[in-house]
């Protein structure tokens, strides 16, 4: 193996000779340093914390080599946190590289290399629960968070937080190109830590973004683009379907040339594609088009984004995914609309999401100049191709009926909006805290300190208002009496050594953990299910899935197929249509033990006030796949799953870590108390039915 470019100096060398050391290494890539990123790299040098806001693809990932490398020299060891496990994926083999496998290690939740190694590539949820059970002593002296402005995000942003409240031994690096106002971050952290705190920003892009908006629909734009010189194109969606229904509708324009088709069938014949959707992904590739979003495997993803990363495609229909930062090399970006669902109703897109996509546009080093198109609504392009044929044939122009613009699922954009977006700042980050059973169990392992302490102090500095502060001082209150009822946290007869009066059951397995919002619920209701019911592991089973989040996609296709059914039934019996339809309409998709979960669950969100708007949903996917004997591909083509394979894998993914981490071990079957937690990420072809299977164990009946 080739050596690594930034090998650390030996001990005692000083400022100088590690920025002297650095520079050179900057030299050998044939880089020079930005004006931003040699303040920023300087001001690392001296100890400080920096946040640094600059414009995609301006080098702020040379910024953070360079903490790592000074880390790496004066025995510091340095965390890169990333916000996507992909993201995680492709630092950890960038600084591979750039360091050397012996001094890089990766840490995603699902999989762990060189875990103690001195530099770590982790998730943002594996730094906050490192820092949540280890607080002050947690193993990391420089911090590096990328894409900070998560920080906002309504459900994950918790973990952007958390550290910046209980590492007072680390310092920081903050990265994002869309930060409004930092002056808040820049005193949390000298307060947290000591150290001056520094904002290092520029708007200066090195490759400059050329704007414009169009009334053309893709079948025009494309080759006009590919006429100009101005792909790869990365065509921006809001929903998976939509993506990949453009995809199929490119087929029909010819975008590479013979010899770049013969290569891009060279390149594919080395690839596997065996899943149900494969054929149709192996099709797009080679035609020169991509397919990126979640419901896609990940191994598909992944080669999208290394045949790009090498210019072997023209065009990639995704959806935002491709804004976090994955290294995917674009000169254009059309936007195909300008407004999406955001969780709770459609809305113009947030100026930040905007600029992170807008800002993969331009390969630095390839592309002198990046293009952001923005396409009018669909139904303004349609009637502006009917009056150009009108225009071109006056008599038909009496019989012109313009389109409407739909009723649902749309939020009317145009060029202003367009302009607007191109100019406004990106809105301030707002901190999104909360507080769980999985952050309380984490505080409570502390071996060196009171948890109940630091759990107040967490909540008392996190970045809430006083009045959200009482809100959560309250509901931590809540959560603890309903794990001190299960008995997973338990009193000490006396307060130890370090102070403490609380400690998680020691019985408890070493991963045991309660990711879920409803985790207690399970863990309670478990223990009233019979050993000896010949379907005990089923009925464990079927409590995992009631407490993970519904993959609608799923359910609805597990619906479409009973009504299938039920219509086929009802026609034979004769039934008129109207009642066929009333019937019909009381279908929903499969509940096993409904009665039970429900009837449960209601005692248990009378006992347990904190639940609040937190609902069980009964399921049967993980279960039905091993009662019918299924395996993923049997499930995908049975319910015509084929754009929607990734979402199947991370329920099942879900499912089986629920059963290894939340079931507590008393309740499992003696054959299945054995050690469960190491398990390799299912393949495209996992099995739910295995030669144990007849144990009477749910994990076992969930293993390949």
């Amino acid at each position: 193996m080739a050596k690594a470019l930034l090998q650390p100096l030996p001990p005692g060398a000083d400022d100088d000779a590690l920025l002297e050391a650095f520079l050179d290494y900057v030299s050998a890539k044939g880089l020079s340093l930005y004006p931003a990123q040699e303040q920023a790299i300087l001001e690392l040098l001296e100890g400080n914390n920096v946040i640094l806001k600059t414009p995609t693809g301006s080098g702020k990932s040379l910024v953070a080599a360079a903490l790592h490398f000074f880390g790496l020299c004066r025995g510091r060891r340095s965390v890169y946190t990333c916000p996507i496990k992909a993201l995680v994926n492709e630092k950890f083999l960038s600084l591979c590289k750039e360091f050397g496998p012996d001094y890089v290690g990766m840490s995603t939740g699902d999989a762990t290399v060189n875990a103690r190694a001195p530099i770590l590539c982790c998730t943002a949820e594996v730094l906050a629960n490192m820092a949540l059970r280890q607080g002050k002593l947690t193993p990391v002296h420089d911090v590096i968070m990328d894409e900070f402005h998560y920080y906002s995000d309504r459900d994950r942003g918790v973990s952007w937080q958390i550290p910046l409240l209980t590492m007072p031994q680390s310092r920081f690096l903050l990265i994002s190109a869309t930060l409004g106002h930092t002056a808040t971050f820049e005193s949390g952290l000298t307060a947290l830590t000591g150290l001056p705190s520094v904002t290092v920003a520029s708007s200066d892009r090195p490759v400059p973004l050329d704007y414009s908006y169009v009334e053309d629909a893709l079948e025009e734009l494309l080759p006009a683009l590919a006429s100009q010189q101005k792909l790869p194109a990365y065509l921006v969606h809001f929903t998976q379907r939509a993506a990949t229904d453009t995809a199929q509708k490119l087929l029909s324009i010819d975008f590479c040339s013979k010899a770049e088709k013969e290569r891009l069938t060279e390149v594919l014949a080395a690839e596997s594609f065996k899943s149900p959707f494969g054929k149709e992904i192996k099709k797009y590739l080679r035609h020169g088009v991509g397919v990126h979003h979640a419901g896609l495997l990940p191994r598909y993803r992944i080669l999208v984004e290394k045949l790009a990363q090498h210019n072997l495609l023209k065009v990639i229909c995704g959806t935002d995914t491709l804004g976090v930062g994955v290294n995917v090399p674009i000169r254009t970006v059309v936007f195909t609309g300008l407004c999406k669902y955001d969780g709770d109703k459609v809305k113009i897109l947030p100026v930040r999401d905007f600029h992170q996509i807008a800002g993969r546009a331009g390969r630095k080093g390839f592309d002198d100049e990046g293009f952001v198109i923005a396409q009018a609504p669909e139904h303004v392009i349609e009637n502006r191709k009917q009056e150009r044929k009108a225009a071109a044939n006056p008599a038909k122009a009496k019989k012109l009926v313009k389109r409407k613009p739909p009723e649902k699922g749309y939020v009317h954009w145009d060029d202003k909006t367009f302009e607007r977006l191109i100019s406004a700042p990106p809105e301030e980050l707002v901190s999104s805290f909360n507080v769980g059973h999985g952050m309380l169990l984490n505080v409570l392992s502390r071996e060196t300190e009171d948890g109940c302490t630091a759990m107040r102090q967490l909540i008392r500095t996190c970045h809430e208002s006083p009045q959200s502060k009482l809100t959560l001082r309250r509901r931590s209150f809540s959560l603890l009496r309903s794990m001190l009822d299960q008995g997973i946290v338990q009193w000490l007869p006396n307060r130890d050594a370090y102070g403490r009066k609380l400690r998680v059951n020691v019985d408890l397995q070493d991963d045991f953990s309660l990711n879920h919002a409803l985790s207690l619920y399970l863990v309670d209701t478990v223990t009233r299910l019979d050993r000896e019911d010949p379907e005990y592991a089923l009925r464990v089973l079927t409590l995992v899935e009631s407490v993970l989040e519904n993959p609608d996609v799923i359910l609805r296709r597990q619906v479409d197929k009973l009504k299938e059914r039920k219509v086929a039934e009802l026609k034979e019996q004769g039934v008129q249509f109207e009642d066929r339809m009333e019937q019909l309409l009381q279908i929903e998709h499969p509940k096993p033990d409904r009665d039970f979960i429900y009837n449960t669950f209601n005692e248990f969100a009378a006992r347990h006030p904190w639940v609040g708007k937190d609902n069980i949903q009964p399921k049967s996917i993980a279960r039905e796949m091993f009662e019918r004997y299924m395996s993923f591909s049997d499930y995908v083509r049975m319910y015509q799953l084929q754009r929607a394979e990734g979402l199947l894998l991370r329920h099942l993914t879900g499912t089986y870590k629920t059963l290894v981490q939340t079931v507590p071990e008393a309740v499992r079957t003696k054959k299945c108390r054995k050690s469960h937690s190491t398990w390799n990420s299912w393949c495209a072809e996992p099995t739910l039915r295995c030669s144990m299977s007849g144990n009477n164990c749910a994990i076992q009946t969930m293993s390949r």
